[in-house]
């Protein structure tokens, strides 16, 4: 082998180890030079007119975990024109870089529902260092509020407000969960309406209150939903387990323990006939108490009496949503997947909606009264 090839290769790799070692670490942060955005609140501005106040929940490094005594948290506020401003601005206010990949949630104020959506909500999804996979939520009171406030439950490290929506804490069927990409697909989508949990403080100003919803669509005003509202919605649409329900007949109080529901439905649009969705909805569970002796041969009739009082109640959740022109159950989406589309398709849609009739079969399984009769 020649010298030549040999000095070439010489060459290369001494001109690579120079190389790296010109390299400098200015674009790398280390932890200690950071400080992590675990909650965002939006709320309109007092200050600028059309504008926002934008507030930043960090958690403060500390350097033991386990020897903090409280949350340690640091809070910023600032109002501008734009939520990019506002947190552009506050990145000058402290000695550390803000980072984003940590955050779990976006609080709305509801003031701001009514609004142009996509005129503060556009910062979110086009900024690489959210993850998509934040949640969206809507402050009963101001997103600042709730933001910074901290629960006597909340513990260091500890984020308690996500601890409601990520399955790893509470499960709940009156806690609804958005994520910002569903969010964001819905809103600009056609064909469902997205729904947030509404988040409040208790009375005693201890804890938070999740068990309310709102539906949002454009051009329309918000629809909110009750706690009993949100409940049915929550366990047909997002099958959450937990559900119990109160049945009062002739005297005799049952309260059932529904574990397992399950729904399906198809949208009938054949000539001569009315439009309607054929929905059947099936319960699974068990009676958690009654206030009489029950029998297991009666059971029966404990489905039966259970079936028509829950039925009421999907009726009314069904004809309030469409009364409002709101549909969250996406049936305009499964609409529109299930037939060739056409011109005019979602003009069509918009028309038969708030006519079509709904033709809902209930049933209830119970499994047994209980661990006695």
């Amino acid at each position: 082998m020649s010298k030549k090839p040999k000095i070439i290769k010489s060459f290369i790799s001494i001109s690579t180890i120079i190389s790296l070692l010109l390299l400098t670490g200015c674009a790398f942060k280390d932890i200690d030079k950071r400080m992590f955005v675990v909650g965002i609140g939006i709320d309109p501005s007092e200050k600028i007119e059309n504008g926002f106040k934008v507030t930043l929940k960090l958690a403060k490094p500390v350097g033991n975990v386990k020897e903090a005594t409280e949350p340690t948290y640091v809070y910023l506020s600032h109002d501008s024109e734009s939520v990019a401003e506002a947190i552009r601005s506050m990145e000058t206010h402290i000695d550390k870089v803000v980072d984003f990949a940590h955050n779990r949630i976006i609080m709305i104020n509801k003031d701001l529902l009514s609004k142009d959506l996509d005129t503060f909500m556009d910062f979110f999804t086009r900024r690489g260092d959210i993850q998509l996979i934040s949640y969206v939520a809507v402050a009963e009171s101001t997103a600042e509020e709730i933001i910074t406030f901290e629960p006597v439950a909340e513990t260091p490290a500890s984020i308690a407000l996500s601890n409601y929506f990520d399955n790893t804490g509470t499960e709940s069927p009156y806690v609804i969960t958005t994520f910002l990409f569903e969010f964001r697909r819905e809103v600009l989508g056609k064909g469902k309406d997205t729904i947030l949990p509404i988040v409040e403080i208790d009375e005693n100003g201890t804890e938070f209150v999740i068990h309310k919803s709102i539906i949002l669509k454009r051009n329309t005003q918000p629809v909110e939903l009750n706690s009993v509202e949100t409940k049915y919605f929550n366990s047909l649409m997002n099958k959450a387990r937990g559900f119990s329900y109160k049945i009062k007949e002739d005297g005799l109080i049952l309260i059932l323990n529904i574990d397992t529901v399950k729904m399906k439905y198809n949208i009938i649009l054949d000539e001569g006939v009315p439009p309607r969705i054929d929905m059947t909805i099936t319960k699974f569970g068990v009676i958690g108490e009654s206030n009489k002796r029950l029998s297991l041969k009666h059971l029966k009739k404990y489905d039966e009496i259970s079936a028509i009082e829950m039925k009421k109640k999907v009726m009314e959740l069904l004809t309030k949503l469409q009364e409002n022109d709101v549909d969250p159950f996406g049936f305009g989406l499964r609409y529109r997947a299930t037939r060739l589309s056409y011109e005019g398709m979602i003009e069509e849609w918009d028309r038969i909606y708030p006519e079509i009739e709904f033709n809902v079969t209930l049933k209830v399984d119970l499994k047994s009264t209980g661990a006695i009769e």
